[in-house]
């Protein structure tokens, strides 16, 4: 969906109401902006960055035992210090 807005005079612009509500925009949030090459782009920011990342790759993980995984990680590093570190 392309819309058309206008900067104000004082360098502003206001989000389309249909916009809003779809992705759930409401005054007071806060939006990140990032510059892709000559386009904006506006990303609501999330309340809490840890609740908004939980469960991402979920599926990578799944059937791992985190402890087992560590475990296995730290052997490795083990493997790869050097003598005259130990």
């Amino acid at each position: 969906m392309t819309v058309r807005v206008r900067v104000n005079s004082r360098n502003q612009v206001t989000l389309p109401a249909a916009l809003r509500k779809q992705i759930n925009i409401k005054s007071g949030d806060s939006l990140l902006v990032e510059r892709r090459g000559d386009h904006l782009l506006l990303i609501p920011e999330p309340d809490h960055y840890s609740r908004r990342l939980r469960g991402l790759h979920r599926e990578i993980w799944a059937g791992v035992d985190p402890h087992e995984y560590v475990r296995q990680e730290r052997e490795g590093w083990r493997d790869q210090v050097s003598p005259a570190a130990v």
